[in-house]
């Protein structure tokens, strides 16, 4: 997970995800975005392929690029648990689902106690 939030740390990283998203590209295609050299947008596509964001195949002299997103699941299911009530938060979220019940089972009781007085 560490090595998935690092790779995708970067803005020009994160920016080629967004590329890949929607079709495979080249190296060179990728490079031809971006106002960097393509050492650099070379070494920004290694560390995503190291971190397992990208897979790249040969085709013919040419690296074709492709997006993987099972690496981000662990890391947004990290994101997700700070999302969620955690300690007292989820106590107290609780015992209020536990009030509001018991205060409607009250009520059912009192109108059902009034149906049968007044028949």
């Amino acid at each position: 997970m560490d090595e998935v939030a690092g790779a995708i740390a970067d803005p020009v990283r994160r920016e080629i995800l967004l590329m890949l998203r929607g079709q495979p590209m080249t190296a060179g295609q990728v490079a031809d975005r971006f106002a960097i050299s393509r050492p650099a947008v070379s070494r920004h596509l290694r560390v995503l392929r190291e971190a397992g964001l990208v897979r790249d195949t040969a085709d013919g002299r040419r690296r074709v690029y492709q997006l993987v997103t099972a690496p981000l699941d662990e890391l947004a299911g990290w994101l997700e648990t700070l999302r969620r009530p955690a300690g007292w938060q989820h106590h107290l979220d609780a015992l209020e689902t536990e009030v509001y019940r018991t205060r409607r089972e009250r009520r059912d009781v009192s109108v059902s106690v009034s149906e049968k007085e007044s028949a």
